[in-house]
């Protein structure tokens, strides 16, 4: 005679749990109803579910909270779901969006560090870029390398130590991480032309390479003339010539060069005035492409001493000052070098 009521209560709840599955599979498949497309938002570090589900309220996506839990606790996404900055283009599910939290689809975007940059303008660049966390911000140079490369006791100068390149990075990355992705990047570059570099050099060790590469670098106007350059200043360094370089003169001027270099800046007297001083100046004075790294490691099979720019780019090498000054006369008019 019991049988009937237990019967129908087991149905009861078998209905019940039917309808709590159906609704449940309904609210993580159907699209959630976003206020606009494309949809940009963020997750901060750290966030459990609940947290990311008033993340994504608060960005005014339509998400049951308690649903987008128990989604997330029955798929074990609770310690999975990737900080970040996020864009949604149509409307997804419930289920769609954690799947895209959980891989970290992230949005990316990109910084450019231009060839013959110094340290101080790629700063600039990144203390400007909307899209990134900036975390080195009242750090001098010393403390930021410091924190690169984790040494007690960094470099002595930053300059030059950092690869220019586009890089690309989620939304919200760390100015800091893409300065060691730089940094990285560069000692890998300057440790594979080193080990692959022509005989009877005359650098003592990889740093004075990465120094004449910043120097190659701000002289160059034309990829082909790299080999060149490099020539020119190896044979001065191993002459005992000085360099006679006007990017490394501006350098060492810093604030003080108003865009004009005239003569007595020539002659006045810095570490890195290397009309003044024989040898390469102290640091690099840029930021050297690999291009730059690898002619001043394999510099041209030439005797060329002198050249001078002909006004499109290009240059005019010479072995003799006689041909030198000619070639001057007929580009420039005045003696720059």
């Amino acid at each position: 005679m019991q049988k009937k009521p237990i019967f129908i209560a087991l149905a009861s709840l078998l209905a019940a749990v039917l309808a709590a599955l159906a609704f449940f599979y309904t609210a993580v498949s159907s699209p959630l109803t976003l206020p606009r497309t494309p949809l940009e938002f963020d997750i901060e570090p750290g966030s459990g579910l609940r947290a990311v589900a008033r993340q994504l309220t608060a960005a005014g996506i339509a998400i049951d909270a308690d649903v987008f839990v128990v989604l997330g606790k029955f798929g074990g996404a609770e310690k999975s779901i990737k900080a970040g900055s996020y864009a949604l283009d149509q409307p997804i599910s419930a289920r769609e969006l954690l799947a895209k939290l959980t891989r970290g689809d992230v949005t990316q975007t990109d910084v450019v560090f231009i060839e013959g940059w110094t340290l101080k303008q790629v700063r600039e660049r990144l203390d400007a870029h909307p899209d990134i966390r900036h975390d080195t911000r009242g750090l001098s140079d010393a403390e930021l390398l410091q924190r690169i490369t984790g040494d007690a006791q960094p470099p002595a100068a930053a300059e030059g130590l950092f690869a220019p390149d586009t890089y690309s990075f989620p939304k919200r990355a760390s100015d800091l991480d893409l300065l060691a992705r730089a940094w990285r990047a560069q000692q890998r570059h300057l440790a594979q032309e080193w080990a692959a570099r022509a005989a009877d050099l005359p650098y003592r060790d990889p740093y004075e390479a990465l120094i004449m590469a910043s120097i190659i670098e701000k002289e160059t106007g034309r990829d082909a003339d790299r080999p060149l350059v490099a020539a020119v200043f190896v044979n001065r360094l191993r002459l005992g010539m000085p360099l006679q370089t006007d990017p490394t003169v501006i350098y060492g001027l810093g604030e003080k060069f108003d865009g004009n270099l005239r003569r007595r800046d020539l002659t006045s007297d810095t570490p890195y005035n290397t009309y003044t001083r024989r040898g390469l100046p102290p640091t690099p004075i840029a930021m050297p492409g690999r291009a730059s790294l690898h002619a001043a490691l394999h510099p041209a099979d030439s005797r060329a001493l002198y050249f001078v720019a002909r006004g499109d780019g290009s240059s005019v090498f010479s072995t003799t000052l006689d041909a030198h000054n000619a070639a001057v006369a007929r580009y420039q008019k005045v003696a720059t070098r």
